[in-house]
């Protein structure tokens, strides 16, 4: 059994200015700079996705405070342990040493698990780090929220992870065992997560005393995007896909459905998005557009994929070149606006039905005579609001 440290961790930066493509955060001026270039303690909660070093900078900031580093993971730790660091950090209190709690995947402690730690904020007994890839808005209560700072950590892009990899590369001595083209094509595999690549780049290292594309690819296997149907992901390629339909650019609407299909998002749940869209951003500019999208979507249901790729490409490509027209999506939220304004006001009489004798003696439906056409020369809307204009 082999005692040897992953690469991953080996290579993981111990000061801020090792950190490698997060210069939104890091820099003269920069949040976490600034933080510790203050030396005063700051709840933080980082979101951002995984691998891009959420860890690696609670660490940092621990050891710049010259604090106690605790780590725990919501996954796996529960309140127990939660009060054994509480523990710990009245006995550092006691010794005026600072305790800082990184708690990762901080969004899967429930609300009562999370109320526990905000007297021990409060009092600054200890200092909150809390790592998590979903949105802290939706995930992390709002106490908590309102007492630390939010620090959004960017997936690291390609020039980014293929500098990890260059020094990792040259940590191991490695520099002429692995290609310019394994380089970037393990940097385009990693979708922004460095653990990963340097993971793959481990691995491939290990199979094969030179390393192409063909090596890393036998390394990295298939790798399943990240992609959570259920978090951020979902809605940020289903918005994009959207609006790149919406914006006319029928490459990007196929390159996000693709995402989506790849990562094996429902495709249903992209057929009624194109339904919905078909209605709201196409309307009356091509009428044809709703059945074009409500039959794909039954050809979903009937035809399954990977088949149905083709139908929802199909189907794409022309609701992103169709023309665009809102004025029925506008007229109808204008429409239950007024109606949710007046809708005490009676229908005209003239348009209702004079279903019994009474109701006819009493004019329901006078002068209507369907038969010679519509009454142009009627107004529709109850007299009070019969100059409002919807369309």
């Amino acid at each position: 059994m082999s005692n040897r440290v992953p690469l991953a961790e080996r290579m993981r930066p111990q000061k801020l200015d090792e950190v490698v493509g997060q210069d939104d955060i890091i820099g003269d001026g920069k949040i976490l700079t600034e933080i510790v270039r203050k030396q005063e303690p700051v709840n933080i909660i980082f979101w951002g996705p995984p691998g891009t070093g959420k860890t690696t900078l609670a660490r940092i900031i621990a050891r710049e405070f010259k604090a106690e580093f605790i780590e725990i993971s919501a996954v796996t730790n529960g309140k127990k342990d939660v009060e054994r660091v509480i523990e710990i950090a009245r006995q550092n209190w006691n010794l005026k040493l600072r305790t800082v709690l990184f708690v990762d995947e901080i969004h899967r402690f429930n609300k009562a698990q999370q109320d526990a730690f905000l007297p021990h904020v409060e009092s600054g007994l200890i200092t909150l780090i809390g790592a998590t890839t979903e949105n802290p808005s939706f995930e992390v209560i709002s106490p908590l929220l309102s007492r630390s700072r939010v620090v959004v950590v960017n997936a690291l892009s390609k020039e980014s992870i293929c500098e990890v990899l260059r020094r990792a590369i040259k940590a191991e001595k490695a520099t002429k065992r692995v290609t310019k083209k394994a380089i970037d094509y393990l940097a385009e595999l990693s979708g922004g997560d460095a653990r990963s690549a340097l993971g793959d780049l481990e691995l491939a290292l290990s199979l094969s005393e030179k390393v192409d594309v063909d090596q890393v690819r036998e390394a990295a296997g298939r790798k399943v995007p990240g992609y959570d149907k259920q978090g951020d992901a979902h809605y940020n390629n289903i918005s994009a896909f959207i609006k790149s339909m919406r914006g006319g650019d029928a490459d990007a609407a196929l390159y996000y459905l693709a995402r989506m299909v790849q990562a094996g998002e429902d495709p249903k749940f992209i057929a009624r998005r194109m339904v919905v869209f078909a209605s709201e951003d196409i309307g009356l500019a091509g009428n044809g557009a709703l059945g074009l999208a409500l039959n794909a979507f039954m050809a979903i249901e009937r035809v399954g994929m990977p088949e149905g790729g083709i139908i929802l490409s199909h189907v794409a490509v022309a609701l992103a070149k169709a023309k665009k027209s809102r004025e029925t999506y506008d007229g109808w939220a204008r429409a239950q606006e007024l109606a949710s304004r007046t809708m005490g006001l009676p229908v005209p009489i003239w348009l209702r039905n004079a279903s019994t004798k009474l109701m006819a003696d009493l004019g329901y439906g006078k002068g209507q005579k369907w038969e010679a056409g519509f009454h142009l020369d009627k107004n529709y809307l109850p007299d009070e609001i019969k100059d409002e204009k919807i369309l």
